[in-house]
C-alpha cells in the first residue's frame, strides 16, 4: 500500500476544499524543500525517527502540530495516514526578521499588524484586506491559537492575503522581542487602554496587536506593550468586532502617515 497521497479535503462546516499531505515521508520532505504547510495534525501516540524529524522541521519553520486522537486522522483522510497528516499551505510565508529588512531596506517605516488569539478565518481575512488598503506591509501570526489561513480567509480577503507580507512566528512574546530589537514599538489596543487611538504616534515604526473578541490581547502584550490604545466610543455600548476595530485603527495609521 502507498505510504502517501496527496488530496482535497472538503471541511463539512464550510463546504471549502484544502491541499491535504498524507504519510509520514511526504510531509518529511515537503518541509524539508521548504514548501509552505498550513498545519499538520499528528496521533498523539506516533513514534519514531521521521516523527522526530517532522516534529523538528516544523519548530523551524514554524509549522503548527495539533497532536489529535486517531478519530480525527481518520476524518480528515480514508488513506492510510501513518500517524500524520498535513494542510498544505495556500499561501506563502517568511521570517519575521527577513520581512522587517525587506521593508527597512525598501526605504520605508514598518507597520505591521499582529494578530494574538484570533481564530476565526473571516476576521483574519478582513483584516489582511484593511491591512494592505492601508499601508501595512505585514501581518504577524503565531502559531498558536490563531486560525489557518483557507479558502475562506483568503475569499474573505478579497485577494490581500496573496499580496500583504504573512509572517508567521512561533509566540507572541517571540515576536514583540523581535520587533523590539528592530526599534519597533508595539501598540496593544484594549477597550481601556491609556491613550485614544489619534494620540499615537503611528508614524513611526509600529506594530499593532489586535487580540480575539472574547478576551482581547493576552497579558503578555498587556505587560510589555510600549503603548495601549483605545478606540474612543461615542456611548456606553463599547463592543467592536476585531476587524472593524483594525479597520479603524489603521486608517488612523494611514491618516497619519499620509499627512
Amino acid at each position: 500500500m502507498p505510504n502517501f497521497a496527496v488530496l482535497k479535503y472538503q471541511d463539512k462546516s464550510k463546504q471549502k476544499s484544502l491541499p491535504l499531505l498524507i504519510g509520514r515521508k511526504p510531509i518529511m520532505e515537503a518541509l524539508q524543500s521548504g514548501a509552505a504547510i498550513e498545519k499538520i495534525f499528528m496521533l498523539r501516540s506516533a513514534t519514531g525517527p521521521e516523527i522526530g524529524t517532522i516534529k523538528q522541521l516544523a519548530r523551524e519553520y514554524n509549522v503548527p502540530v495539533s497532536q489529535v486522537p486517531v478519530e480525527k486522522l481518520d476524518y480528515l483522510t480514508k488513506s492510510q495516514h501513518q500517524g500524520v497528516v498535513a494542510w498544505a499551505s495556500l499561501l506563502n510565508y517568511v521570517d519575521l526578521q527577513a520581512g522587517i529588512s525587506h521593508v527597512v531596506e525598501a526605504g520605508e517605516a514598518p507597520l505591521f499588524v499582529m494578530l494574538d488569539g484570533v481564530t476565526d478565518v473571516r476576521n483574519v481575512g478582513a483584516i489582511a484586506r484593511s491591512a494592505l488598503c492601508c499601508g501595512a506591509q505585514g501581518l504577524i501570526l503565531p502559531t498558536s491559537h490563531a486560525a489557518s489561513l483557507t479558502e475562506e480567509a483568503v475569499k474573505t480577503s478579497a485577494g490581500a492575503l496573496h499580496k500583504i507580507m504573512l509572517c508567521r512566528v512561533p509566540s507572541v512574546p517571540q515576536a514583540m522581542d523581535i520587533l523590539r530589537l528592530n526599534g519597533i514599538q508595539v501598540l496593544g489596543t484594549q477597550m481601556k487602554g491609556s491613550i485614544p487611538v489619534y494620540e499615537a504616534d503611528i508614524t513611526i515604526p509600529s506594530c499593532i496587536v489586535m487580540g480575539a473578541e472574547d478576551t482581547g490581547i493576552s497579558k503578555d502584550v498587556l505587560k510589555r506593550a510600549d503603548v495601549l490604545i483605545r478606540i474612543p466610543m461615542a456611548t456606553a455600548f463599547d463592543s467592536l468586532n476585531v476587524s472593524v476595530a483594525a479597520g479603524m485603527i489603521l486608517y488612523e495609521a494611514a491618516k497619519q502617515r499620509i499627512s
